[in-house]
């Protein structure tokens, strides 16, 4: 991956499992960034978070943290958790973060590029349920994780994986990062995720992410190949079981997502300007934490504030409230001169009219502010509680057309068509044209779901809606599916490796 298309190649259309959809790409926003705060305003949101990080401060629940900070001169209290940092500890440790990375992937043509005006979109990452129209909602699984991953390997707009595209509950939790990775590394060629859930999964997981890519601990920090989202513990806090994920993996020089979990109302203050500004603490605290662990380590800021159904205390996404707080977040990433991670999100309980606005409001604050990792971007539903397949499919079609949105527009004699235009004349139509039959095929956006034939035709086909259509193809294409190649040494060192984890117990839970 991480190569452009040639405008003589940019329309075309691959053809993925049988399905004619849009080439795997690496994707760029030419237009400039949508900024809703003011310079002043934004500095205003800033210099709060600072104060906060003095006064306030966080705690950090693990003691070997807290020595790092204490040695690069944080506040750190003798006899609790909490640590207070000065803003220009802050900022000297901010200005070692790389402003761009590239994330390798096993398959060289889907690496991508994170930072500047690049845009990813990645998989759903660990609902605990998974659903579609045929089998409703149901706890999550082994067989429909491997799905999602297959489904993943198949639509070319989920350019990578978040992690376990549903939660496999089913294997136990001691050895299920063991078993999850290696289906991830099986069934897909693509960027994968580890998870910050303790120590010994972290290490086991980069065991794996070494094997797979054939280097040792220094040669897997010449280059990213695998990152890690870090949750903050939303008011203030960062939990021991992500601070080893954070450690670790800086110190392998491998990139850290962190990303509070603020919701106005509730984890955060009922303001938007309040939440940004607590978000604003956490993230730039995280950060920095990984700076001082490893300086030029790849840090991304992520942005998840949003609001909470104040009648039921229910989180809402893809509100108004929280596309300001993505596009917000996106200009604090800037001051900070790192990428940007945003989220496809929305609130509905099935994959519905309300699934698709609410999302479609999510993807247009990711897509106009400039983010450059897009989370969740297909899958996404019920709050995050459930991944669902039809919404995958349906999320792959938004994905596609904003893609499409963002290629520029061309400009010279052949595109403006004069000649046509006197050939045709007053009256006539244009698709007989000389013109039209030189283009027509790649002309236009070819859709995955819609459906454009009239009334009349439809209802004979069977009248399906854009949901049941998306179900049918999510099962063709898990029908489809073939499995990415592996060197086979490498696979039998990775099962080896697993079974031989599996029988030591695998990792303590936390």
């Amino acid at each position: 991956m991480g190569r452009k298309l040639s405008p003589r190649h940019r329309h075309q259309r691959h053809r993925r499992g049988g399905i004619r959809q849009s080439p795997f790409a690496q994707l760029q926003n030419p237009h400039p960034p949508v900024e809703i705060l003011s310079a002043d305003e934004l500095e205003s949101i800033h210099r709060a978070s600072l104060e906060v990080l003095e006064n306030t401060g966080m705690n950090f629940l693990l003691p070997e943290a807290r020595e790092i900070l204490r040695r690069a001169g944080a506040e750190v209290d003798k006899s609790g958790a909490r640590v207070r940092f000065d803003r220009a500890l802050v900022e000297q440790a901010m200005a070692s973060a790389p402003p761009v990375f590239t994330m390798r992937a096993r398959n060289p043509a889907h690496d991508l590029i994170f930072g500047g005006s690049h845009i990813n979109f990645s998989t759903v990452g660990s609902p605990p349920n998974a659903t579609d129209l045929e089998r409703g909602r149901r706890s999550g699984n082994r067989a429909d994780f491997c799905d999602f991953l297959k489904l993943t390997q198949c639509i070319n707009a989920a350019q990578f994986t978040s992690g376990h595209p549903v939660e496999p509950v089913d294997i136990a939790p001691a050895v299920r990062h063991l078993e999850a990775t290696l289906a991830m590394v099986e069934l897909t060629d693509k960027i994968f995720r580890i998870y910050s859930l303790g120590r010994q999964r972290v290490l086991d997981n980069l065991a794996m992410t070494r094997m797979v890519f054939g280097v040792d601990d220094a040669g897997l920090a010449q280059e990213p190949r695998v990152y890690t989202v870090v949750n903050a513990n939303s008011p203030l806090q960062y939990d021991a079981p992500m601070l080893w994920g954070m450690m670790e993996l800086a110190a392998r020089r491998q990139p850290v997502v962190v990303t509070p979990f603020t919701l106005a109302g509730a984890m955060a203050p009922v303001t938007l300007a309040g939440a940004l500004a607590q978000q604003n603490a956490e993230a730039l605290a995280g950060m920095a934490f990984v700076q001082l662990v490893e300086p030029g380590a790849p840090v991304m800021y992520g942005g998840f504030t949003s609001n909470v159904d104040m009648k039921t205390g229910s989180p809402a996404f893809g509100t108004p409230e929280y596309a300001k707080a993505a596009l917000i977040g996106a200009q604090l990433a800037r001051r900070c001169r790192v990428p940007f991670r945003s989220s496809n999100v929305n609130a509905s309980n099935a994959p519905d009219a309300q699934a698709v606005y609410e999302s479609q409001m999510s993807l247009w604050a990711a897509v106009m502010g400039h983010a450059n990792f897009v989370h969740h971007a297909l899958g996404w539903l019920e709050g995050g509680l459930s991944a669902s397949f039809e919404k995958f499919i349906l999320d792959a079609e938004m994905i596609q057309m904003m893609a499409e949105f963002l290629k520029p527009v061309e400009v010279n004699p052949a595109e403006l068509a004069l000649e046509a235009i006197e050939d045709v004349g007053p009256g006539g139509h244009f698709f007989a044209a000389a013109h039209t039959l030189e283009r027509y095929e790649h002309a236009f956006y070819q859709p995955l779901v819609s459906d454009w034939r009239n009334f009349e035709t439809w209802s004979e086909d069977g009248a399906a809606d854009a949901t049941r259509r998306a179900h049918r193809l999510y099962k063709r294409l898990l029908k489809e599916y073939r499995q990415p190649p592996l060197d086979p040494a490498v696979r039998e060192e990775l099962h080896e490796f697993v079974a031989r984890r599996k029988a030591e117990g695998g990792a303590p839970v936390q």
